[in-house]
This record gives structure tokens, sequence and C-alpha cells, in this order.
């Protein structure tokens, strides 16, 4: 994809999780094309920064919206201090671009979770962005965007992390039911959906013969980077992709489209 400076010119974006992996990558890119970028993290204040550097460097704007996310009062927290931080920036009020990006994951058999795990899963990778978009309804502006982070494993069957999955599953929904509510407002919501994607946040692409594993799974014959992502997100969130909504956008470089190739 080609870079178009000032696509999102004036826009302001939030992007949850937005600090390290994918949504650092995603952040970048949205500040890349001209949007003013609220980075969120949860506990690695450090990593915000460096982000937030990193796009001040490359002359775009940002600002860090700090709030744990999967406890009690976590959307209202995250919202009154984005709302605080974008007056002090001296930007106007709303959002243009919510990205629900932050997620956590639990790499277990379904005869291996227990409630306590199931539960802080739910609570931060369907709950919160629940309700991180009810409170975001008042405050996104017409023909805005919403874009929720989702994963090839609402499509690939992976037992090893099965709560997981069933978490983006419900993700997936939550995007098609809003698409249809917000439509005549002129915002639109879709789905991106990664693949195996090389950040390190996953410990396992340390070791060679996983991170292998994980290429060869893709038609291309290599890992996905977050850049990747991050290209497509850029997509749904500019005008070009005005007409596209309710969607499941698949950004898993092929994995498990068919056969292997003889």
């Amino acid at each position: 994809m080609t870079m178009t400076p000032g696509r999102l010119a004036g826009r302001t974006a939030l992007v949850t999780g937005g600090s390290r992996g994918i949504g650092r990558a995603i952040s970048l890119r949205l500040a890349a094309e001209g949007a003013l970028v609220a980075v969120h993290y949860g506990h690695n204040a450090s990593a915000a920064d460096d982000t937030i550097s990193d796009i001040e460097g490359a002359g775009g704007q940002a600002f860090a919206v700090h709030a744990e996310l999967g406890v009690s009062g976590d959307a209202e927290a995250l919202w009154a201090t984005f709302d605080k931080q974008l007056s002090e920036f001296g930007a106007r009020s709303g959002v243009d671009i919510l990205v629900n990006n932050a997620g956590i994951t639990l790499p277990r058999r379904i005869a291996d979770v227990n409630e306590e795990d199931y539960d802080r899963l739910f609570a931060v990778n369907v709950k919160a962005p629940f309700f991180v978009l009810q409170h975001a309804l008042g405050r996104l502006r017409d023909n805005g965007r919403v874009i929720n982070i989702s994963s090839g494993v609402t499509r690939i069957a992976m037992p090893q992390i099965v709560a997981y999955a069933m978490t983006k599953g419900a993700l997936d929904t939550l995007s098609l039911t809003l698409a249809q509510e917000l439509g005549p407002r002129g915002i639109t919501v879709n789905t991106v959906a990664p693949g195996f994607t090389l950040t390190d946040i996953n410990p396992t692409l340390q070791v060679k013969q996983v991170l292998d594993a994980y290429a060869s799974a893709s038609v291309f014959n290599r890992i996905g980077q977050p850049s990747d992502i991050a290209d497509v997100v850029a997509f749904v969130a500019s005008d070009d992709a005005r007409w596209v909504t309710g969607q499941w956008l698949d950004a898993t470089g092929g994995t498990h489209i068919g056969l292997p190739a003889s």
C-alpha cells in the first residue's frame, strides 16, 4: 500500500493497546497519515512514551492515555483520561477513529482453563471493548470509523487457545451488529483479523521451529509483520473504505486457506 500523507489529517484516533506490537504499528501508521493519535496503554508507560516519541520524531502528533482494562469502571476511566488529555493538547473534543486493539491471550486447551483466567480473559477482550464502544457513542463524530482487531482463529480451529478464540468471535459479532446501528450516521464498523504476526509480546515466536511452522501456514511462506496489519487498518480508517462496513477482513496472509501446495 502506498502511503498518502494527510489522508487522515484533521482526525483524531484512539488506539487501545497502542504502545506495543500490532497496536504500536497501527498508532505509527495512523499518525503518518495525519491523524492525531491517542496511544492507550495499560501498564507499560515507557512503551507508550517511546511510541509517542517515534511519532513526533516523524512529524506526527500523539498523546498517551493510561487506563487498565478488565477492571470495574475501565471504560469510564479511559474516556475521562482521553477527554482530559485531548483538551490539554488543544484539540477539539470527540474522536473520528476508534481501534479496539488491546487484548490478552490464554494459551490453554479447554481442560486446563480455570474460571478465574476465563473471567479475566473475557473482561479484557470482550467486556472492555463493549463498554469502551458504549461510552464512545456520544464522542464518535459522524462518518467516523470503528475498527475491532480480531484474529484468524475465529476462522481457523486452534484448540490450544479455545477461550481466546471465543472472545474474538464475540468481537466479530459486535462489529456486525454495530455496523447496522451506526450506519445511519455514516460510521463504518469493521473487523481486521491478523494471523501469526511477529511481535515481542508472543514469546513462542522466539523459537525458530515455531516461527518456521507459523510462516509455512501462510501462502506467502512468511510470518506477518505488525506493519502488514497496520496498513489494512489504515485503509479501513480512510475515506477509501467509506462503502465497506460490517465486514471481517482477513489479514492472515492466506493462512490455511486450502490444502498445502503439492
